[in-house]
């Protein structure tokens, strides 16, 4: 057993910016919409887009020495470290770049646990379809016929079940009221919370209580909307949720490394995990230590990159649900509003979302931030390419004093990292009338489920 201590840097923490430039700093990375959308084919009749079966079959081979290349790049282009797992059939590769502790110069390593954040939501998905497949939780019911003491009134009576998974419930997130200092002096917030233990009940109210971003029927993604699927959960299963999920989506799926943690430390060997939301806590702070009760069954799972290829492709392979209930986790709605006659390249299902990589081609899974650690899964329809990354910066991105963002080499490189995993070697032309080369710069690429990637999801 091996954990890290939660420490910060030798150096105080320390805000270089002014209360009115922060302020600016935090609305625009919760405000603001993604920097770039890239067009996409037309999706087929349950929203997902197409994908061609001769593509799958004439898909390169694993390329490792292109896949060192590209993660050793994303680390020169500034993450502190990362590691990855990618997979395409019974071929394998795993690797690591960078630093887990660089005040210590500790290597990164590819069999690390680390905390994947939303990810959890794709696992709270399976255990709700499962109970669904069960006829225990009727998709299309009103959450008030679950949660009748919770959610109360017009949403009690016309938010289903489905919208929580999707994110067209309209309910607004937690994040922010359980963490208001965020927008004062979020170092000194974060820091104060460690070990502050909340239960799903005080989250689901703060996220009801808080005005609607947007209105019910479209997308807005909020992490109340699967702290109160874990709640349904355990009204219908009588068990804690992330009891149930565990016995029934995770070790159904044989992983080992994967688990709701049940103090604030990671049991096993993981890198530091540093935030350093958008230059307010100079230097990052390591926050790889924390009560993660404030994300329970939106986003605590533990896991690897190797356990998360595995569940991927059982999921995809339809070995944890059913057909019918895979069908409807794969039915989706537009990630964000578009221009007249643009598809949008992100289309969301329940727990699950399909994405258009700048190279043109449509893959499945999901991405997960919490602080200090990023973490991306994504596969091929049929489950056979996968790959899975880990980092440990987040919020590297930078905003001007009017919470413009400037320009980021980190976030391109990430994207040129998954993308040639998925393509086959080093991100291929566009096709489709995508841009003809991997991209340079964050407004190249397709938006990923927030509105700006590290904020909590």
């Amino acid at each position: 057993m091996h954990s890290t201590r939660s420490t910060r840097s030798s150096h105080s923490t320390r805000l270089r910016v002014r209360p009115a430039r922060t302020t600016a700093v935090v609305s625009a990375a919760l405000l603001a919409l993604s920097l770039g959308v890239l067009p996409a084919q037309a999706a087929d009749a349950t929203g997902a887009a197409p994908v061609s079966a001769v593509a799958e079959r004439h898909r390169p081979a694993l390329d490792r020495e292109a896949l060192r290349a590209s993660l050793d790049a994303f680390r020169a282009a500034g993450m502190y470290g990362s590691f990855a797992a990618v997979r395409d059939g019974s071929a394998q590769w795993r690797g690591a770049t960078g630093l887990a502790d660089p005040a210590a110069g500790r290597p990164m390593a590819p069999d690390f646990e680390h905390r994947v954040g939303s990810i959890t939501k794709t696992f709270t998905a399976v255990a709700v379809l499962q109970q669904a497949e069960r006829g225990r939780i009727d998709l299309d019911a009103p959450v008030g016929r679950y949660l009748p003491d919770l959610v109360t009134g017009e949403r009690g009576e016309k938010v289903t079940v489905r919208m929580l998974l999707n994110h067209t419930s309209g309910i607004a997130d937690y994040i922010l009221p359980a963490f208001p200092g965020l927008v004062r002096d979020p170092g000194k917030e974060l820091d104060e919370h460690r070990l502050r233990h909340l239960e799903p009940e005080e989250l689901a109210r703060l996220g009801l209580a808080a005005p609607p971003v947007q209105e019910r029927g479209k997308h807005s993604y909020s992490n109340t909307n699967y702290i109160l699927a874990g709640l349904v959960l355990e009204r219908v299963t009588g068990q804690d949720p992330e009891a149930y999920i565990t016995r029934h989506v995770i070790r159904r799926a044989g992983l080992r490394h994967t688990y709701f943690p049940s103090s604030a430390r990671i049991e096993g060997p993981h890198a530091g995990m540093y935030e350093s939301f958008y230059g307010l806590i100079d230097p990052p702070g390591d926050y790889s230590t924390y009560d993660m009760s404030w994300a329970g069954t939106a986003g605590a799972l533990v896991s690897t990159t190797n356990d998360l290829n595995v569940f991927y492709r059982k999921l995809l392979g339809g070995r944890l649900l059913g057909p019918a209930a895979l069908r409807a986790m794969k039915t989706t709605v537009p990630a964000y509003e578009t221009a007249p006659g643009e598809e949008a390249a992100m289309r969301y299902g329940l727990g699950l979302y399909t994405l258009r990589m700048p190279s043109g081609g449509w893959y499945w899974g999901h991405d997960g931030a919490v602080f200090g650690a990023g973490t991306w899964s994504l596969a091929t329809e049929d489950g056979r390419r996968q790959v899975s990354v880990a980092w440990n910066l987040m919020k590297y991105q930078r905003f001007d004093e009017q919470g413009r963002p400037l320009p980021d080499p980190i976030t391109p490189a990430l994207y040129a990292f998954v993308d040639g995993a998925l393509a086959g070697g080093a991100p291929a032309a566009a096709t489709g009338g995508l841009r003809s080369a991997a991209p340079t710069a964050a407004a190249d690429l397709p938006p990923l489920v927030d509105r700006l990637p590290g904020f909590p999801r």
